[in-house]
């Protein structure tokens, strides 16, 4: 296992346990006591995890926003095959939107690059990749949120607000039988005029993001058309999205 790919194991599995010790780490990976305490230090040094005694907890769990950082090395596998399952629904001449986020960063590693389409989104990485594979973006511009590399504010708002968008791939940061939700005031307002201002909305969401708590609610259910996952939604959180009539689309890791 390569250092990289070792450090990339080890914040998933802090994220995924709330917390995990250095013996523990050493253990499940294999390595020296000494290699994963290197790691952690390193990993907290670019604020990918918190360093507790003994061991390692999620940003999150401190009371504060996963990065995006912590984010990208999350349930790879799950964004990728969801990926390639949302890109199904784009049709040639459309104004697609990409939200920013690690899944609609997948997502647009895999449109192909002779698509048919006008991109726009709030997010400058998400539109260097599109630009790679020779489609035209429109960037909204903004205020560049260093912790998710979003825009948002004022000026994000008022492109926005002067565009028709054919389809919006969508991210969240929670699923619930109320509606989406995310951490963050800003990130919420544009996601909500994103979802207005299109016809069509694609949620892609791993399985993770059910039943999670953020703070501020951006969406209802009903707001969606498709949510694109790696394991469909069961008892409340599925019976609400049926009423809701969003259309569940599972895929296979």
């Amino acid at each position: 296992m390569l250092p990289a790919e070792r450090r990339r194991r080890i914040v998933e599995l802090v994220t995924e346990r709330d917390g995990c010790s250095v013996a523990a780490l050493a253990s499940e990976l294999d390595f020296s006591k000494a290699t994963i305490r290197r790691d952690l230090q390193e990993l907290e040094d670019e604020g990918q995890v918190e360093r507790s005694h003994g061991g390692a907890v999620p940003v999150s769990s401190v009371g504060r926003e996963r990065s995006y950082g912590q984010r990208e090395v999350q349930h790879l596998d799950a964004k990728e095959a969801i990926a390639e399952r949302a890109v199904e629904e784009i049709r040639d001449d459309q104004v697609v939107c990409f939200d920013a986020g690690t899944t609609t960063m997948a997502l647009a590693r895999t449109v192909p690059s002779d698509a048919v389409l006008d991109a726009v989104t709030n997010m400058p990485e998400l539109a260097t990749v599109l630009v790679e594979r020779e489609i035209d973006v429109s960037v909204t511009g903004g205020r560049l949120r260093p912790r998710t590399r979003a825009l948002v504010g004022p000026s994000t708002e008022t492109f926005l607000e002067r565009r028709h968008i054919d389809l919006l791939f969508l991210g969240t940061n929670s699923v619930l039988p109320s509606g989406l939700t995310t951490p963050d005031e800003d990130e919420a307002a544009v996601k909500s005029l994103m979802v207005e201002r299109a016809s069509r909305v694609v949620l892609v969401a791993d399985s993770s993001k059910f039943g999670e708590q953020s703070y501020v609610a951006f969406a209802d259910l009903a707001d969606v058309d498709v949510l694109v996952t790696d394991e469909a939604p069961v008892g409340e959180l599925g019976a609400a999205l049926e009423d809701s009539g969003v259309s569940v689309a599972e895929v296979e890791e």
